[in-house]
């Protein structure tokens, strides 16, 4: 029985440690300087790294987390 519940622990674990988004921190640069975008998670990250952040019809390259 111990090792059914041991199991189940680790079965659960893993269930969500695979649904959870990987979020990160993300800006542009702008006239020498960092333009904050806020915390981006998924989907979001990969649009906007891809597509940039447009403004004023100026398309900026975007980057998310850490090293960038």
């Amino acid at each position: 029985m111990k090792k059914l519940q041991i199991i189940a622990v680790f079965a659960g674990l893993a269930f969500f440690s695979c649904k959870k988004e990987e979020c990160a921190q993300c800006h542009y640069d702008k006239n020498g300087g960092e333009v904050d975008l806020g915390e981006k998670c998924g989907d979001d990250i990969t649009t906007l790294e891809a597509n940039g952040y447009e403004e004023n019809g100026v398309t900026y390259t975007v980057h998310c987390g850490d090293g960038h």
